[in-house]
């Protein structure tokens, strides 16, 4: 399932973060040093380093912007986050096929991190820069993403995904990764479409028992599937 999530941030929520990352200076460092083996052959960008001061305030503030977003609680399920990550293409920067790792570790804590789902949060406007256009393929093919700043795109973090070179501009992103409560993609997805089917039917004040009986059917299947 891949959702696209817009407007996560707000337009001075974008403005802060990016004023942090444009006076990160040698917080910048190469993207090879978190890449595994697969990843570090394909992988040319930089990204800030995991224990700066400034990736916690920006952490901060993208991790506040998703706990009020009812659209990422409804898709991606939540049990774990992996602290927002930022990146930075220039031109000639790109970063080709790759699977993201099955299992991390998490910078602070050091416990083990399950990667269900992958999230790249825009954080350039499209028209600044050329190419950086991620693409992420499924069995119903390839998928392209480059979205207005300050949205989101959700995926499995089991699919084949680049960025594509920089050919003008710079790219700047936050990506991340969640260990959600139901592990398996298809499970999320009926969820997330029952989800969708009760708020639309609350809107429109459709009979009170039905929606009760749908609502309690979410539930029991959140509840069979959970990993916790």
């Amino acid at each position: 399932m891949l959702i696209c999530l817009p407007q996560v941030l707000t337009v001075a929520e974008v403005k802060q973060v990016r004023t942090l990352l444009d006076a990160a200076g040698d917080a910048w460092v190469d993207g090879r040093v978190t890449a595994g083996h697969q990843g570090a052959a394909v992988k040319a960008n930089q990204q800030i380093n995991e224990q700066s001061e400034v990736a916690h305030e920006c952490q901060r503030i993208i991790a506040s912007a998703l706990e009020r977003s009812p659209l990422f609680i409804s898709s991606a399920l939540p049990n774990k986050l992996y602290p927002p990550m930022f990146n930075r293409y220039s031109e000639g920067m790109g970063f080709g096929l790759h699977v993201d790792g099955g299992v991390r570790l998490h910078p602070y804590t050091g416990d083990k991190f399950r990667t269900d789902l992958s999230a790249t949060l825009f954080l350039t406007e499209p028209e600044s820069y050329d190419g950086g256009v991620l693409q992420m393929e499924d069995t119903y093919g390839m998928h392209s993403a480059k979205l207005a700043a300050g949205d989101m795109v959700l995926y499995p973090s089991t699919s084949l995904h680049q960025v594509t070179p920089v050919t003008r501009g710079v790219r700047l992103a936050s990506f991340m990764w969640v260990q959600s409560l139901v592990r398996d993609d298809a499970d999320r997805a009926l969820l997330f479409d029952l989800d969708n089917a009760i708020q639309r039917l609350n809107q429109e004040g459709a009979d009170e028992a039905a929606r009760r009986t749908l609502t309690g059917t979410y539930h029991n299947l959140l509840r069979k599937w959970s990993d916790t």
